[in-house]
């Protein structure tokens, strides 16, 4: 098991903690993280995009000029993808992208995501993450004292309002829940900040 030490939120070591390897010491399968991610972002895709083909837009019916005698090309119709004003030659129409990745290559996804974070030294432990009232000014000197990039992800293990309102104005940081965390946003995030709390539920979900 890596052991990794507990910061808190001052910044001070508060002991080592223990991750299982099952979850945090795998070795990082980059195959299965990618496909978990490009479906992540396909699924979020709206899919509303539309635009008219020639049988769709106003006009046609009469020839817009003589077949012969203009030096022009022979045109039977306004609608055609060819003229101004004409219709789109295979117009993307409203779809569904989403689709389903097994169960199994979310799984090693996530663990591979989470062994990446260690063997970075991109996770941060803290003992414990607490807000009296939700003020950004404490969360981002609580981020400085911990030393986390710019772009982070705190984790945690129960939703705590004071601590998510804390971050949401801070640029480039973001809060999630142990069961609402997912790939792409670990990937997405330079430093993986988490409770020791948190760790504990990761294991108990993942193994």
């Amino acid at each position: 098991m890596a052991k990794v030490k507990m910061l808190s939120m001052d910044g001070k070591e508060a002991g080592t903690i223990e991750l299982k390897d099952e979850i945090f010491g795998i070795e990082p399968n980059e195959n299965a993280v990618h496909e978990v991610v490009k479906n992540y972002l396909a699924n979020q895709r709206q899919g509303t995009q539309s635009a008219k083909t020639r049988a769709e837009v106003r006009g046609g019916g009469k020839k817009p000029f003589r077949q012969k005698g203009t030096g022009r090309h022979r045109q039977g119709s306004t609608t055609d993808p060819s003229q101004v004003g004409g219709g789109i030659a295979f117009a993307p129409k409203p779809r569904d992208y989403s689709y389903a990745v097994p169960k199994k290559v979310k799984r090693l996804a996530m663990k591979s995501a989470l062994s990446a974070k260690v063997q970075d030294n991109e996770i941060i432990v803290l003992d414990d993450l607490k807000m009296d009232a939700p003020k950004t000014k404490a969360m981002v000197e609580t981020l400085a004292n911990v030393k986390a990039a710019k772009k982070a992800l705190i984790v945690t293990a129960d939703k705590d309002e004071n601590v998510v309102k804390s971050a949401s104005n801070i640029p480039g940081v973001r809060t999630v829940l142990v069961n609402t965390m997912n790939v792409y946003e670990i990937v997405n995030h330079t430093s993986f900040i988490v409770t020791k709390e948190a760790v504990k539920k990761i294991e108990e979900v993942y193994l």
